[in-house]
């Protein structure tokens, strides 16, 4: 069977197209440097940068880690944490918020915006105390501010007394307590109940 030549190279145009597009179809695997790591990968190179001392370099990591992965809180855990140990208590509050928008019940985030605040706060009173600046509205602010945490915390006193001072008034309470229970073991009725009122 013999084609005439238009229709011969009609059907060779033909063949040549479909054999061209059967090669642009095949697959195009992407290549390893254009792919998305995986967040445990990235987390491991943070880790071990971490673990070498590199604590920026792991904090950089971690960052590239919550643009990669904005739903995870495990980097901001890890930023959070280490900003906290290195004493960035003000970084270290920001990264804590960062775990709360994706976990508001948190309770590392909350530990670290209460102790980071409360270690904040604390160097800025030494500050004014220091500077004797402490006076008017910040001073009653300051009083209001630690009663609010006595309450809070169920305690009388905010920062304990150093031990010297605890242990000379657990003593002076002593004597008056072997006192009582001196007289009362003597059997004496005439021992007023209302002697410690006067």
């Amino acid at each position: 069977m013999t084609f005439s030549p238009s229709l011969q190279r009609l059907l060779g145009g033909a063949l040549c197209a479909i054999a061209l597009s059967a090669c642009s179809t095949a697959p195009v695997k992407p290549s390893a440097a254009l792919s998305k790591p995986t967040l445990a990968e990235v987390m491991g190179k943070a880790a071990a940068a971490d673990s070498a001392g590199q604590k920026e370099a792991a904090v950089a990591l971690w960052r590239q880690a919550a643009t990669a992965y904005p739903a995870d809180k495990e980097p901001w855990v890890k930023i959070a944490q280490t900003r906290f140990d290195a004493g960035q208590y003000g970084e270290a509050i920001v990264n804590a918020e960062e775990i709360k928008v994706r976990d508001p019940n948190d309770q590392l985030a909350n530990s670290i915006i209460a102790i980071s605040g409360l270690r904040l706060s604390t160097r800025a009173l030494a500050d004014l105390r220091s500077q004797n600046n402490l006076s008017g509205s910040l001073r009653t602010e300051s009083q209001d501010l630690a009663k609010l945490l006595r309450e809070s915390l169920g305690e009388q006193v905010l920062v304990p007394p150093p031990p010297a001072v605890a242990a000379r008034a657990r003593a002076a309470a002593q004597p008056a307590r072997g006192a009582r229970k001196g007289a009362t073991q003597t059997g004496k009725s005439s021992v007023n109940p209302f002697d410690a009122l006067k």
